[in-house]
């Protein structure tokens, strides 16, 4: 049964979250590679932390191209945290130290996952992943999150367009809800904690940032009793890297549903599409999505599992959560057959992911965005809404 009124929670962190700057810098990497050789091997990890960046991890591609593209890449690292805004003594895009440890990807690896005459294409690892979508927002996700997500976009815009002064790349936000016959009703409470330059306290960072809080949702659902927190430590001046470390691949839940599905356990940032932890969550949501915009359930969780080396899935799982018009065994049916069977290639090639996409995708949450023209975010589409409806 789902319970009918509940209170709900999610939290967003900003691009210039110590965290989401190395998921940046890792997806640049991937970016990197791809836009040379759309069938490159990428698994990169980034460390940042007081005035020093660090990449390390395995990649593949023709020997001619792996020097260069890894020759370029401090330059695009760099351009990539000057972006996000850090130009600060514990912090700054030209000064910090650059390391590069990346080195040739596994030839074990390589043999489980690469196509040959006696198979196709394997999963780049084994795991589970999720897709899930609601029809709570306009962008099929969770309100909590997606609010949360709107809420730092929006700041980011002002402060990088200096229309607001005083504000600096680091900020964490939290939404929580009230559901009411299973919709969002009301926002309770609204915590932001933003970092500052010195000499502003919480009552003047509020003052900055209350009217763009307030436009980031919905009208009506911040009313007079919502409460306000705002930085609660009282002072946030010191912070991004140099208040504290950040790798890839630690805000799992911030880039999928911020809580209200289930998660795998596998980071995307820094992974080539071969890497099903990034692909087949991607499907996963795609085929949610559109199994939600065809009506055919209010909210929809989706489930697959791979084994290393192996194309086909293990498994693959339908949830509507009781809300489906269309019996989910027919659906577990249906949805694998539109993406070629689920196998990696046939994700690829369907949602057209070997491209230099990724970069984009390392804050505000990789679900609940818009596709754009160069095929970023081609899993938000909901193309098959009509082929479903037939089909169901």
């Amino acid at each position: 049964m789902i319970r009918p009124s509940y209170i709900f929670t999610s939290e967003s962190v900003s691009e210039g979250h110590p965290d989401k700057v190395a998921d940046r810098i890792s997806d640049v990497v991937v970016d990197a590679f791809l836009s040379r050789d759309p069938v490159a091997r990428v698994a990169c990890e980034t460390l940042v932390t007081t005035n020093r960046i660090i990449l390390a991890g395995e990649v593949r591609t023709s020997d001619d191209l792996i020097g260069d593209i890894v020759g370029g890449l401090e330059a695009k690292v760099r351009q990539a945290v000057r972006d996000i805004g850090y130009a600060q003594n514990g912090f700054h895009w030209a000064t910090a130290d650059y390391a590069c440890h990346l080195h040739a990807q596994s030839a074990d690896i390589a043999m489980g996952v690469d196509a040959g005459e006696q198979k196709d294409e394997g999963a780049g690892d084994q795991g589970i992943m999720f897709g899930y979508a609601t029809n709570e927002t306009a962008e099929l996700a969770p309100a909590p999150l997606q609010w949360s997500h709107n809420i730092l976009r929006r700041l980011a815009e002002v402060r990088r367009s200096g229309e607001v002064a005083g504000l600096e790349p680091d900020a964490k936000s939290q939404v929580t809800v009230q559901y009411e016959n299973g919709k969002p009703v009301r926002v309770l409470k609204i915590l932001v904690s933003h970092q500052h330059k010195s000499g502003l306290s919480p009552a003047d960072v509020r003052g900055l940032i209350e009217p763009y809080v307030r436009e980031s949702l919905p009208e009506g659902m911040i009313d007079g009793g919502t409460e306000w927190i705002v930085n609660p430590t009282g002072n946030f001046v010191i912070g991004g890297p140099d208040g504290d470390a950040g790798l890839t691949g630690r805000k799992i839940i911030v880039d999928t549903y911020g809580g209200a599905a289930p998660h795998g356990g596998g980071a995307f940032s820094g992974k080539d599409p071969t890497k099903v932890d990034r692909s087949a969550a991607y499907a996963c949501r795609y085929l949610a999505k559109n199994v939600v915009a065809a009506g055919l359930a209010d909210k929809c969780t989706i489930q697959v599992s791979y084994a290393i080396g192996v194309s086909r899935p293990l498994s693959f799982y339908v949830d509507t959560h009781g809300t489906g018009r269309v019996d989910e065994e027919k659906l577990e049916q249906i949805l694998p057959e539109l993406i070629g069977g689920l196998t990696p290639r046939a994700i690829r090639e369907h949602l057209g992911l070997n491209r230099a996409i990724y970069e984009r995708t390392a804050a505000y949450g990789h679900f609940g965005r818009t596709p754009d023209n160069e095929g970023g975010f081609g899993w938000e589409k909901t193309d098959l809404v009509e082929e479903l409806r037939r089909a169901a």
